[in-house]
């Protein structure tokens, strides 16, 4: 049997970015409440002062602060009521010494006033007298012109993933649309004489397919559009067609199975028939994942992907190398980690990384990581697993107490 000439991570990474000599991402324009989950493609500067007039954070008094010193509740300071501001109207009046004005919450503090007293601490003794209760100092209780933006400040970064209070802080400015990536397409296809679908009763030898359903909900997950699935029997004509046509909509294409060297092994084969230049990388120096397929066809401007038939290597796979090309051509921070305490020990081969599966544990305000161990081919040890690790390829193993960086799945 022919053995695999293995890339470590690194490099396959490297010869995948350098491969795609074209534009993965194309961008369009879309409404601020389309945007949530899709990653910006440009820098987004404020166009105004957030907010443009100075606010109020409580119902009460606009004051002259220096008016309040040493008012108690045994002690009050009297002010005159010059004007009552409605939530969204300004204020007509500039407040003098002994002046206050009555102000909403949200509503604009009059100019003059440098502070706001909370009703809580007032009385009101006629329509135009209030007694103040409590002394503040300036600044109290109100919001600055520009305190949360100023004009011209950059807001939001390229590569920023959209989320609610990213939409909101759009909202604030009157910005209407954006500009973000779009969803890179997606085919998927799984292999394997063994695969029944859900439907279907499994017999004896055979298996449900699994791979389609978990790599298509990742995928959909990261920001893919899923184009199109297949399920097929591990015949060399079927994936030929069904590749083809995936060449000619999708900007990546996953096989999933039929990746190592085994007789019915015929996706590396497929997959470089089909393509030019074709397969540059059959094999990952990575525990779970090592029959890895990476190639490109320059002609269609395709991503070809050969994943482990197993599906906890496949899905790990698939995040390392497809969720993070694209993160990398959206110039986007990678996924979050998480630092804890190995609490245990955990063995590795040396000569090839391995991506340990782990679940984390509070305990006293930090987090414990906990090995899952188990076969790549075992749906659980992925239930179970908050995120992985990684051992370095020198290295035998972990020791119990270890600190190390968790990537949650």
């Amino acid at each position: 049997m022919k053995l695999l000439k293995v890339d470590t991570l690194e490099e396959a990474r490297k010869k995948l970015h350098s491969a795609v000599q074209w534009s993965l991402l194309d961008t369009e324009e879309i409404t601020i409440q389309s945007s949530i989950d899709r990653v910006l493609a440009q820098d987004i500067y404020s166009p105004c002062m957030v907010p443009e007039f100075p606010r109020s954070t409580v119902d009460g008094y606009a004051v002259i602060a220096k008016d309040t010193m040493g008012a108690s509740d045994s002690l009050p300071v009297f002010l005159d009521i010059v004007e009552e501001i409605e939530i969204g109207y300004p204020s007509t009046h500039v407040l003098k010494s002994g002046q206050c004005a009555y102000v909403p919450t949200g509503g604009m503090v009059p100019e003059g006033a440098d502070a706001m007293v909370m009703v809580e601490y007032s009385e009101l003794f006629d329509e135009v007298k209030v007694a103040i209760y409590s002394t503040v100092s300036s600044g109290s209780n109100i919001i600055s012109i520009g305190e949360d933006r100023k004009e011209g400040q950059l807001m939001l970064k390229k590569g920023t993933l959209v989320r609610a209070q990213e939409v909101g802080t759009l909202a604030s400015v009157g910005i209407e649309t954006v500009k973000v990536y779009k969803m890179p397409t997606l085919t998927i296809i799984s292999t394997g004489d063994e695969l029944v679908g859900l439907k279907d009763q499994a017999k004896l030898g055979q298996i449900h397919d699994i791979n389609t359903y978990a790599i298509e909900s990742m995928a959909t997950k990261q920001g893919f559009k899923v184009k199109q699935t297949y399920v097929l029997k591990d015949e060399e004509e079927l994936l030929q067609k069904a590749v083809s046509q995936a060449m000619e909509d999708s900007d990546i294409v996953v096989v999933s199975g039929g990746s190592s060297q085994g007789k019915k092994d015929i996706t590396a084969k497929v997959l470089n028939e089909l393509s030019q230049p074709g397969v540059f990388t059959h094999g990952i120096a990575l525990k779970p994942g090592k029959p890895t397929i990476l190639g490109v066809d320059d002609k269609s401007k395709t991503i070809l992907i050969g994943l482990p038939g197993h599906p906890a290597a496949a899905l790990i796979v698939f995040q390392l190398i497809v969720v993070w090309l694209k993160e990398t051509f959206e110039e986007r921070p990678k996924n979050i980690q998480v630092l804890a305490k190995m609490e245990t020990n955990v063995a590795s081969a040396p000569g090839r990384l391995t991506c340990q599966l782990v679940k984390l544990i509070q305990s006293n305000g930090a987090y414990i990581a906990r090995p899952i161990l188990g076969k790549s081919g075992l749906m659980s040890t992925l239930t179970e697993s908050d995120g992985y690790i990684f051992i370095d390829q020198n290295h035998e193993g972990l020791n119990v107490g270890e600190m190390v960086y968790v990537h949650l799945l």
